[in-house]
């Protein structure tokens, strides 16, 4: 360890609290220190190189060098660097974000809400849906119904609309927001094959508004894809079916965009790639390729016309709401993503390699099941594949695999037993090649660990 590393490593730990971090176990042994990144490739504090297979965190999805949205947010910095959007006023990167934003979603959007973040954007969404049964004349209607093992951000809003258990039990949530069954098949499907499974789940939110009221609940709330419960892919009867119960039962429909949205998964959006038509739709991520922090909501013209004919303030806003140089990155990306091939290789060529190369990992004596959409992929990890038993309790196995995947040069995610990827856009045919078979090598040396052969 070099001098500057161990001077950096020694001020983290000592000072810097980490988010889903083990704050006893880190300060104590501290992490890496990421110094640089160019292209698809991360480097840290010794220098040593890593395959982004994360792109950053879900967001990179043009990679590290993008002089373009670099310029943008320069030129923007020296003109106006900040002004805010409340007291009738705006800014000119923000209004022609929202215009962008306008022009590449689906028809029923017409009207943006900036937030900073996922997790803002959701806490705007209850807002909203609050704000428009209200002035519907609907008051009562105010419960949300979710999905287990769903993430939806980690504010205390946002993250009573997700579903993970272990951040549930470290603060009191929101009592009007429940939560129904994911459509994960491979945990939860049993002996019923997929789209059996995929009715059956859907169907659960039928039962759920008839438990709560038809007349109190406001909303539904799920991922076309659960990208950090595990790259949870919907069986293809779930969707339709989750539609249809939103349509009849006077429920809207919130779909969190904020992983899948911008190419993720060969469309501008997963909404398009699912038949999904969503009232509201949150974004962030990739909308600035993670440059600088910005998010949103989509308002459907459905919800925007009764909020803008309502009258009253609308009492809900952030500081950085809609900031200038946030806006003008965001400009920049859409206009990388519309002047360039990178959505349609995706879909097209470099996807579809992505998962064939995954797909012929299925062999492998410890993969239960390898699936995917797009550019984001999850492989679970089993001891047996008939019975799907798990190698080592408390998602053990899935750590040493990480571990020896970051080893060999890439960076993946362990999420419960599943191993996650989620590569830049950007990606080559080799560089996918690359990613592929530094996994496949992590994968032999976890096998070797629990002795399997």
């Amino acid at each position: 360890m070099n001098a500057i590393t161990k001077s950096l490593r020694d001020i983290d730990k000592s000072h810097h609290l980490h988010p889903f971090t083990d704050l006893s176990a880190y300060s104590k042994t501290g992490g890496k220190i990421i110094s640089k990144a160019e292209h698809i490739y991360i480097y840290d504090s010794e220098g040593t190189k890593v395959l982004d297979g994360m792109s950053g965190l879900w967001c990179c999805n043009l990679g590290y060098t993008q002089p373009s949205i670099v310029e943008a947010v320069h030129t923007q910095l020296q003109e106006l660097p900040y002004y805010n959007n409340f007291f009738n006023c705006s800014n000119q990167p923000s209004l022609e974000m929202a215009k962008a934003l306008v022009e590449v979603t689906p028809d029923q959007f017409n009207h943006v809400f900036f937030t900073n973040s996922g997790s803002e954007a959701n806490d705007t969404n209850i807002r909203i849906v609050h704000r428009y049964y209200d002035l519907k004349g609907q008051p009562e209607k105010k419960h949300i119904i979710s999905r287990k093992n769903a993430y939806h951000g980690s504010t205390i809003a946002a993250g009573s609309l997700g579903g993970m258990d272990y951040m549930h039990k470290q603060y009191i949530g929101l009592d009007y927001v429940h939560h129904i069954n994911e459509p994960n098949w491979f945990a939860e499907g049993g002996e019923l094959d997929k789209d059996t499974f995929g009715l059956q789940v859907a169907r659960e939110l039928e039962a759920k508004i008839d438990e709560i009221g038809e007349d109190k609940v406001a909303a539904f709330i799920a991922e076309p894809v659960q990208g950090a419960g595990g790259v949870i892919i919907p069986p293809d009867t779930y969707w339709p079916e989750i539609q249809r119960i939103c349509d009849e039962r006077d429920i809207l429909l919130i779909v969190d965009e904020v992983i899948c949205g911008f190419g993720r998964t060969g469309e501008w959006f997963a909404s398009e790639t699912f038949g999904i038509k969503p009232d509201l739709m949150t974004f962030a991520k990739g909308v600035t390729n993670g440059f600088l922090p910005l998010g949103g909501v989509m308002v459907g013209d459905k919800v925007a016309d009764v909020m803008l004919a309502g009258g009253g303030d609308f009492n809900h806003g952030l500081t950085y709401s809609g900031h200038p140089a946030s806006c003008a990155a965001g400009l920049a990306t859409i206009d990388i993503l519309k002047n360039s091939n990178v959505i349609e290789s995706s879909k097209s060529i470099v996807g579809p390699h992505l998962q064939n190369r995954l797909a012929a990992l299925s062999d492998h004596p410890i993969v239960g099941e390898v699936r995917g959409r797009g550019m984001f992929a999850a492989v679970e990890l089993v001891k047996d594949k008939t019975t799907r038993e798990r190698l080592a309790p408390d998602s053990g196995a899935a750590v040493v695999c990480r571990e020896a995947a970051i080893a060999g040069g890439l960076m993946v995610r362990a999420t419960g037993d599943a191993m996650i990827m989620a590569p830049p856009l950007i990606c080559t045919i080799e560089e996918i090649d690359t990613l592929v078979d530094t996994f496949a090598a992590a994968l032999d040396t976890t096998a070797d660990h629990y002795g399997i052969s």
